[in-house]
């Protein structure tokens, strides 16, 4: 269970706020997820929805590509909410289940070399705080600059929701996959 009230609409916030919560369900149908604990601080939520207006919607990178460093740091900090809502956006954009597995597993075996370059970044930035020079010149080539700092910043907005909702203890939305330690 939460730790705090999920704040689901208008009624939960002062008045001057009401803007941030419309704003939020225009963008994302509703306020759900990491929203029901960041609207405790509504300037901060606004900031962190048009971050992710950015990152999920208006980006060039490729939105498989998103969604397996979403789904990485999601496994990597243990991040229940996240990594149901993830999963299922991995099985839309076609992730073999195989890959999924090796995520939810912690390796890498039976990963196509392309998907396995993004979790491989992903978890060394996690896990090392660093990346080596040889993985970011493969994705330099694969991608180009902009593309590879739009992936780093995808792995910090997804690595912000997964903290905000585990320090919430945020579980899963209703019929998500539920993530196993």
């Amino acid at each position: 269970m939460a730790r705090l009230k999920r704040i689901t609409g208008k009624s939960d916030v002062p008045a001057e706020h009401h803007a941030i919560v419309d704003a939020i369900i225009e963008s994302r149908g509703m306020v759900q997820g990491p929203f029901t604990m960041l609207l405790h601080c509504p300037p901060l939520a606004e900031r962190v929805m048009r971050l992710g207006a950015y990152v999920r919607f208006e980006g060039k990178l490729d939105h498989r590509v998103r969604v397996l460093a979403a789904m990485t740091v999601a496994r990597e900090l243990d991040a229940v909410y996240v990594w149901g809502a993830q999963t299922g956006q991995a099985r839309k954009q076609g992730v073999p289940e195989a890959t999924i597995t090796a995520i939810r597993e912690k390796h890498s075996r039976g990963v196509p070399p392309e998907d396995a370059q993004i979790v491989d970044l992903t978890r060394e930035l996690i896990r090392k705080h660093r990346v080596d020079a040889a993985s970011v010149e493969a994705l330099r080539q694969r991608f180009g600059d902009e593309q590879l700092i739009e992936l780093t910043g995808t792995i910090g907005y997804y690595s912000m929701l997964a903290m905000t909702a585990n320090a919430c203890e945020l579980e899963a939305a209703p019929g998500a996959e539920v993530l196993q330690s």
